[in-house]
Protein backbone atom coordinates (compact mmCIF):
# COMPACT_ATOMS: atom_id res chain seq x y z
CA UNK A 1 0.00 0.00 0.00
CA UNK A 2 1.45 3.47 -0.22
CA UNK A 3 0.51 7.11 0.26
CA UNK A 4 0.77 10.15 -1.89
CA UNK A 5 3.02 12.65 0.27
CA UNK A 6 0.15 15.32 -0.23
CA UNK A 7 -2.32 12.48 1.59
CA UNK A 8 0.58 12.05 4.58
CA UNK A 9 1.67 15.85 4.50
CA UNK A 10 1.96 16.98 8.29
CA UNK A 11 2.06 20.72 7.98
CA UNK A 12 3.08 22.80 11.22
CA UNK A 13 4.65 26.49 11.41
CA UNK A 14 7.12 27.63 13.23
CA UNK A 15 8.96 30.95 12.88
CA UNK A 16 7.22 30.87 9.80
CA UNK A 17 8.68 28.49 8.28
CA UNK A 18 6.31 24.84 7.16
CA UNK A 19 7.21 21.92 7.76
CA UNK A 20 5.29 18.85 5.74
CA UNK A 21 6.68 15.88 4.42
CA UNK A 22 8.05 15.12 1.00
CA UNK A 23 8.26 11.65 -0.49
CA UNK A 24 11.66 10.62 -1.91
CA UNK A 25 12.87 7.32 -2.82
CA UNK A 26 9.06 6.20 -1.03
CA UNK A 27 10.11 7.64 2.01
CA UNK A 28 8.86 10.58 3.87
CA UNK A 29 11.69 13.10 4.75
CA UNK A 30 10.10 16.17 6.94
CA UNK A 31 11.10 19.75 4.86
CA UNK A 32 12.64 21.72 7.53
CA UNK A 33 14.86 23.85 9.26
CA UNK A 34 17.50 22.82 12.59
CA UNK A 35 15.32 25.63 14.14
CA UNK A 36 12.23 23.71 13.86
CA UNK A 37 13.86 20.63 14.42
CA UNK A 38 14.66 21.02 17.77
CA UNK A 39 11.22 21.80 19.65
CA UNK A 40 9.75 19.14 17.22
CA UNK A 41 12.04 16.19 18.75
CA UNK A 42 12.28 17.58 22.54
CA UNK A 43 7.87 17.32 21.74
CA UNK A 44 7.84 13.53 20.31
CA UNK A 45 10.42 12.86 23.49
CA UNK A 46 8.13 12.54 25.68
CA UNK A 47 7.33 9.42 24.55
CA UNK A 48 10.35 7.80 21.55
CA UNK A 49 11.65 9.04 18.74
CA UNK A 50 13.84 7.66 16.19
CA UNK A 51 15.94 10.52 14.01
CA UNK A 52 17.50 9.33 10.97
CA UNK A 53 19.33 11.27 8.33
CA UNK A 54 18.65 10.45 4.07
CA UNK A 55 21.40 10.98 2.24
CA UNK A 56 21.71 8.82 -0.91
CA UNK A 57 22.90 6.06 0.63
CA UNK A 58 20.46 5.77 3.04
CA UNK A 59 17.79 5.66 0.32
CA UNK A 60 19.15 3.11 -1.87
CA UNK A 61 20.25 1.03 1.49
CA UNK A 62 17.14 1.46 3.73
CA UNK A 63 14.57 0.32 0.99
CA UNK A 64 13.19 -2.95 3.15
CA UNK A 65 12.87 -0.85 5.69
CA UNK A 66 10.45 1.79 4.50
CA UNK A 67 7.02 0.68 6.46
CA UNK A 68 9.10 0.48 9.75
CA UNK A 69 10.08 4.47 9.32
CA UNK A 70 6.63 5.62 8.48
CA UNK A 71 4.98 5.90 11.57
CA UNK A 72 4.96 9.06 14.14
CA UNK A 73 7.51 7.81 16.05
CA UNK A 74 10.37 8.61 13.30
CA UNK A 75 11.35 11.89 11.47
CA UNK A 76 13.81 11.53 8.54
CA UNK A 77 15.37 14.47 7.43
CA UNK A 78 17.09 15.21 4.23
CA UNK A 79 21.14 15.07 4.17
CA UNK A 80 22.80 16.12 1.13
CA UNK A 81 22.92 17.85 -2.16
CA UNK A 82 22.14 14.59 -3.92
CA UNK A 83 19.03 14.49 -2.30
CA UNK A 84 18.61 18.37 -2.71
CA UNK A 85 19.01 17.50 -6.36
CA UNK A 86 16.22 14.29 -6.65
CA UNK A 87 13.81 16.45 -4.37
CA UNK A 88 14.09 19.12 -7.47
CA UNK A 89 13.78 16.18 -10.20
CA UNK A 90 10.82 15.30 -8.85
CA UNK A 91 8.91 17.92 -6.90
CA UNK A 92 10.71 20.65 -8.53
CA UNK A 93 11.74 22.19 -5.07
CA UNK A 94 14.06 21.27 -2.89
CA UNK A 95 14.83 21.44 0.89
CA UNK A 96 15.41 24.70 3.12
CA UNK A 97 18.38 23.80 4.85
CA UNK A 98 21.14 20.83 4.51
CA UNK A 99 19.92 19.07 7.78
CA UNK A 100 23.23 16.65 7.83
CA UNK A 101 23.91 14.70 11.29
CA UNK A 102 27.52 16.14 11.98
CA UNK A 103 26.41 19.83 12.79
CA UNK A 104 22.57 18.94 13.66
CA UNK A 105 23.55 16.56 16.81
CA UNK A 106 26.09 18.09 19.06
CA UNK A 107 23.41 21.50 18.46
CA UNK A 108 20.51 19.72 19.30
CA UNK A 109 21.94 17.56 22.24
CA UNK A 110 22.97 21.10 23.72
CA UNK A 111 19.62 22.28 23.28
CA UNK A 112 18.63 19.65 25.63
CA UNK A 113 20.89 21.06 28.42
CA UNK A 114 21.81 19.26 31.49
CA UNK A 115 18.93 17.08 30.65
CA UNK A 116 20.62 15.08 27.63
CA UNK A 117 22.40 11.86 29.19
CA UNK A 118 23.95 10.15 25.90
CA UNK A 119 24.77 6.71 24.91
CA UNK A 120 27.57 6.23 22.16
CA UNK A 121 27.37 3.42 20.22
CA UNK A 122 29.05 2.22 17.16
CA UNK A 123 33.00 2.49 15.40
CA UNK A 124 36.30 0.80 15.80
CA UNK A 125 37.47 0.52 19.36
CA UNK A 126 38.58 3.83 20.95
CA UNK A 127 36.96 5.50 18.20
CA UNK A 128 34.03 6.49 20.95
CA UNK A 129 35.39 6.77 23.48
CA UNK A 130 36.94 9.83 21.82
CA UNK A 131 34.67 11.24 20.87
CA UNK A 132 32.80 11.15 24.14
CA UNK A 133 35.67 13.14 25.17
CA UNK A 134 35.25 15.93 22.50
CA UNK A 135 31.23 15.52 23.35
CA UNK A 136 32.15 16.49 26.96
CA UNK A 137 35.13 18.88 26.97
CA UNK A 138 34.07 20.87 23.69
CA UNK A 139 30.02 20.70 23.78
CA UNK A 140 29.11 20.05 27.77
CA UNK A 141 27.27 17.03 26.97
CA UNK A 142 27.00 14.18 29.67
CA UNK A 143 27.93 11.16 28.17
CA UNK A 144 27.02 8.25 30.17
CA UNK A 145 28.22 4.91 28.30
CA UNK A 146 30.08 3.89 25.13
CA UNK A 147 30.70 0.77 23.35
CA UNK A 148 32.27 0.15 20.20
CA UNK A 149 30.70 -1.45 17.14
CA UNK A 150 32.64 -4.77 17.07
CA UNK A 151 33.18 -6.62 19.96
CA UNK A 152 31.28 -4.57 22.54
CA UNK A 153 28.43 -4.87 20.24
CA UNK A 154 28.18 -8.45 19.60
CA UNK A 155 25.97 -9.67 22.51
CA UNK A 156 22.61 -7.90 22.06
CA UNK A 157 21.11 -8.29 25.48
CA UNK A 158 24.15 -7.05 27.57
CA UNK A 159 24.43 -3.91 25.27
CA UNK A 160 20.77 -3.18 25.84
CA UNK A 161 21.20 -4.11 29.78
CA UNK A 162 24.19 -1.72 29.59
CA UNK A 163 22.08 1.47 27.82
CA UNK A 164 19.15 1.08 30.27
CA UNK A 165 21.15 1.01 33.51
CA UNK A 166 23.32 4.48 32.29
CA UNK A 167 20.30 5.78 32.48
CA UNK A 168 20.48 7.88 29.04
CA UNK A 169 17.88 9.31 27.04
CA UNK A 170 19.49 9.48 23.73
CA UNK A 171 21.26 7.15 22.04
CA UNK A 172 23.72 7.86 19.50
CA UNK A 173 24.16 4.42 17.16
CA UNK A 174 27.38 4.59 14.15
CA UNK A 175 27.43 1.86 12.59
CA UNK A 176 26.84 2.98 8.45
CA UNK A 177 23.83 2.44 6.49
CA UNK A 178 21.67 -0.05 6.81
CA UNK A 179 22.85 -1.34 9.76
CA UNK A 180 22.12 1.44 11.80
CA UNK A 181 18.87 1.99 10.66
CA UNK A 182 18.35 -2.15 11.26
CA UNK A 183 19.54 -2.18 15.02
CA UNK A 184 17.23 1.27 16.13
CA UNK A 185 14.54 -0.83 14.88
CA UNK A 186 15.10 -3.70 15.50
CA UNK A 187 15.51 -3.24 19.51
CA UNK A 188 14.37 0.78 20.30
CA UNK A 189 11.17 -0.88 21.98
CA UNK A 190 13.98 -2.32 24.61
CA UNK A 191 15.05 0.55 25.34
CA UNK A 192 14.02 3.35 27.21
CA UNK A 193 16.08 6.08 25.88
CA UNK A 194 12.95 9.31 24.48
CA UNK A 195 15.99 9.65 21.30
CA UNK A 196 17.64 7.49 18.77
CA UNK A 197 19.51 8.46 16.32
CA UNK A 198 21.56 6.91 13.49
CA UNK A 199 25.00 9.06 13.15
CA UNK A 200 26.90 7.77 10.37
CA UNK A 201 30.46 9.21 10.40
CA UNK A 202 30.34 11.28 13.39
CA UNK A 203 31.97 10.03 16.02
CA UNK A 204 34.62 9.39 13.50
CA UNK A 205 34.25 13.22 12.83
CA UNK A 206 34.44 13.86 16.46
CA UNK A 207 37.53 11.89 17.49
CA UNK A 208 39.40 13.13 14.78
CA UNK A 209 39.72 9.86 12.70
CA UNK A 210 38.19 11.61 9.81
CA UNK A 211 38.80 14.94 8.71
CA UNK A 212 35.37 16.89 8.10
CA UNK A 213 36.04 19.21 4.73
CA UNK A 214 37.17 22.95 4.73
CA UNK A 215 34.29 25.47 5.55
CA UNK A 216 34.47 26.89 1.72
CA UNK A 217 34.13 22.86 0.45
CA UNK A 218 30.78 22.67 2.70
CA UNK A 219 29.51 25.87 1.75
CA UNK A 220 29.77 24.76 -2.06
CA UNK A 221 28.52 21.93 -0.77
CA UNK A 222 31.25 19.61 -2.01
CA UNK A 223 32.16 17.75 1.33
CA UNK A 224 30.82 14.20 -0.89
CA UNK A 225 33.53 14.57 -3.53
CA UNK A 226 35.85 15.92 -0.33
CA UNK A 227 35.66 12.66 1.34
CA UNK A 228 35.76 10.55 -2.04
CA UNK A 229 38.77 12.30 -3.03
CA UNK A 230 40.16 11.16 0.90
CA UNK A 231 38.41 7.50 0.55
CA UNK A 232 38.18 6.58 -3.24
CA UNK A 233 38.18 2.99 -2.17
CA UNK A 234 35.57 2.59 -0.32
CA UNK A 235 33.68 5.50 -1.31
CA UNK A 236 33.70 5.17 -5.11
CA UNK A 237 31.03 3.18 -5.72
CA UNK A 238 28.86 4.99 -3.60
CA UNK A 239 29.00 7.93 -5.50
CA UNK A 240 28.54 6.45 -9.03
CA UNK A 241 27.05 3.11 -9.29
CA UNK A 242 24.73 3.75 -6.32
CA UNK A 243 24.23 7.28 -7.41
CA UNK A 244 22.34 5.96 -10.51
CA UNK A 245 20.51 3.33 -8.24
CA UNK A 246 19.59 6.21 -6.00
CA UNK A 247 18.44 8.44 -9.34
CA UNK A 248 15.80 6.00 -10.69
CA UNK A 249 14.49 4.48 -7.54
CA UNK A 250 13.48 8.25 -6.82
CA UNK A 251 12.21 8.80 -10.29
CA UNK A 252 10.10 5.44 -10.10
CA UNK A 253 8.75 5.65 -6.94
CA UNK A 254 7.73 9.73 -7.41
CA UNK A 255 5.44 11.23 -4.77
CA UNK A 256 4.66 7.78 -3.11
CA UNK A 257 5.34 6.87 0.33
CA UNK A 258 5.65 3.38 1.03
CA UNK A 259 4.22 2.09 4.30
CA UNK A 260 3.34 -1.08 4.28
CA UNK A 261 6.34 -4.50 4.10
CA UNK A 262 7.79 -5.72 1.46
CA UNK A 263 7.14 -8.91 -0.55
CA UNK A 264 9.87 -10.77 2.15
CA UNK A 265 10.40 -8.44 4.27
Amino acid sequence: MTLSSNDAANKVTDNQTTDKIVALGGFPIRRTTSAALVPLLQQKMQHQVALFFANTNFIVKCQAHQAQMSGDDTVIVNDGIGVDIATWLVHRHTFIENLNGTDFIPHFLQSLGSEARTFLIGAKPGVAQRAAHKLQNDYQINVVGVRNGYDEAKDIDALIHAINASGANVVLVAMGNPYQEQWILNHRHQLNASVLIGVGALLDFLAGDKARAPALVQKLRLEWFYRLCLEPSRLLRRYTLDIAQFLIICLRTGDRINNASQPGG
